[in-house]
């Protein structure tokens, strides 16, 4: 197994207005170090955690994941974060996978924030989606699904639903910080994986303050980086032999409950 960089952008967005947001994020990635594989945008990068699908959304050929295609193959990176999506006539919180190559997979969030309407106005997904880069498996999610631990359970007796890493985006509210660090936390120790959560930062159009508080967790549960409140770009490289040592010296998964997801 090879190592892999990856760069989290922790930003603040601007509420609803997609050009300002990808002429910034463009200006965001082209600072990323040239030796990172992977670039994390948040949560609806492009408009914010808007409840407006039927005004924002767009098809799969639309603005948002060309400019997503023409990142990627110019900066030679894997691209990811999540968008609001029009797909059949339906709208999903839709988590993009993109490839330098044009090529991309997608997740859309399967727990929808009924707290803030999300359920009313967007469709739940159904399927995890597990991304591999560098022999690494990493398994995809958004925001909202952190609370939800069955949704993230490694499956150790079936090779499809193993993985290596938790990717979470998000527009977490600073209100409930403390939930975030510790869920993110809680994920990496039961499925001894590290965790990479990438929130935002800033005062969305509904007068929410988020602090960012985007983290980097270790599969035993440490905290390697945290950064609240200010827009950064954090580059981190992982080891995939760090990750071997601790599942060989800690077998913990191999003691977990067997379970299938209907």
């Amino acid at each position: 197994m090879q190592d892999i960089t990856i760069s989290l952008v922790q930003t603040a967005l601007v509420w609803e207005d997609k050009a300002a947001n990808l002429r910034q994020l463009s200006d965001k990635i082209a600072a990323v170090p040239a030796a990172a594989q992977i670039v994390v945008l948040p949560e609806m990068f492009s408009t914010g955690f808007s409840m407006k699908p039927g005004l924002l959304a767009e098809p799969m050929d639309g603005p948002t994941v060309t400019w997503m295609k023409e990142t990627a193959g110019r900066h030679r990176k894997i691209l990811t974060g999540s968008i609001i999506a029009e797909d059949k006539g339906r709208y999903y919180n839709r988590m993009i996978w993109m490839l330098p190559n044009g090529v991309f997979y997608y997740y859309d969030k399967r727990h929808l924030f009924g707290y803030a309407g999300e359920d009313k106005h967007y469709s739940a997904g159904d399927k995890r989606l597990i991304v591999q880069v560098n022999g690494w498996k990493i398994c995809l999610q958004v925001c909202y699904d952190l609370r939800f631990p069955v949704w993230a359970r490694q499956k150790p007796d079936d090779p499809a639903g193993w993985y290596d890493m938790l990717i979470y985006v998000a527009n977490w509210p600073q209100r409930r910080s403390h939930a975030w660090k510790t869920l993110l936390q809680a994920r990496a120790i039961e499925n001894q994986c590290y965790v990479a959560g990438l929130n935002r930062v800033g005062d969305d159009g509904n007068g929410v303050y988020h602090s960012g508080d985007s983290s980097v967790v270790g599969p035993l549960g440490n905290v390697l980086w945290e950064q609240a409140d200010e827009e950064v770009i954090y580059t981190h490289t992982f080891r995939y032999e760090e990750l071997e040592q601790i599942r060989a010296q800690f077998p913990f998964l191999r003691d977990a409950d067997k379970f299938v997801l209907l």
